[in-house]
């Protein structure tokens, strides 16, 4: 009987190429999107999820579980990037942030795991990020959601280790995704924020443009799901292997002041 694979927010980018993958494996593959009324590709059953509400999870869940019997694989790569300055960024707007990119997984984590306990077997794969290890400026609120997923995953690895449940964290750098372009931006913007902001977000979108492609996560994600002693953390592209290792061997202020040139954050205009 194939195994079945759920895949939140697979409408594109890294949660698309992960669905297509474990299709192409034999896996039984299921994807959410926010849209009322999917349309299911060739790889997958789409379906509707609003990681934000407890009922929309719950019914999800429940319509796989219906219809399989199990989950043997959870994939968590629903959110988004907010863009703007700590000043510039509303509370409200910061709760929504951590709604869908942080709770939203705490939210289907919840809803799987009693199967998964009763079954004894289980992969819990969340999507997290280079901006998860190392913070960058006018996406504070993004790199927390991140930063949180960090702690969350690894604690989590050690709760449910015991009833046979893996759980591993993928770390990709930039890869080539709309989630740039898909971006919301604060509110409030000020103008003593608007050079550098623009900046930043300029040299991000060049980033991704020129950065791996989402089958290299995919990769990362399927290997994480089959492999029999499934390491807690994956890093994804060239930047989320050497960066986390030079911040952690140059002194802060060499590496602080490399990533404000990367960033042209003291450029006058």
């Amino acid at each position: 009987m194939p195994q079945t694979v759920l895949v939140t927010g697979a409408s594109s980018g890294i949660g698309a190429a992960t669905a297509r993958l474990f299709h192409a494996r034999g896996f039984t593959v299921f994807g959410t999107t926010r849209a009322a009324n999917p349309v299911s590709p060739p790889e997958c059953t789409m379906l509707s999820l609003e990681v934000t509400s407890d009922d929309s999870v719950r019914d999800c869940i429940g319509r796989v579980l219906s219809q399989t019997g199990h989950i043997e694989i959870l994939v968590n790569n629903a959110g988004y990037v907010l863009n703007g300055a700590i000043e510039e960024t509303s509370l409200a707007e910061a709760k929504d942030q951590f709604e869908t990119n942080f709770f939203g997984c705490l939210r289907t984590v919840n809803a799987v795991l009693p199967s998964m306990r009763q079954a004894c077997a289980g992969r819990i794969i969340n999507i997290g990020s280079l901006v998860g290890l190392i913070a960058v400026p006018y996406s504070a609120y993004y790199c927390a959601t991140k930063f949180a997923l960090e702690a969350y995953s690894e604690s989590l690895w050690y709760e449910i280790k015991p009833f046979g449940i893996g759980v591993s964290l993928i770390e990709p750098g930039y890869i080539r995704t709309s989630i740039s372009h898909a971006a919301r931006t604060a509110v409030g913007l000020l103008p003593a924020y608007e050079g550098p902001r623009n900046r930043v977000t300029a040299a991000i979108k060049n980033g991704v443009e020129k950065g791996g492609s989402p089958e290299l996560v995919a990769k990362a994600v399927l290997q994480a799901a089959t492999s029999r002693n499934p390491r807690l953390r994956y890093r994804v592209g060239s930047d989320a292997t050497w960066l986390p290792r030079l911040r952690k061997v140059v002194p802060w202020s060499i590496f602080a002041s490399g990533l404000r040139r990367q960033f042209a954050l003291d450029a006058k205009a």
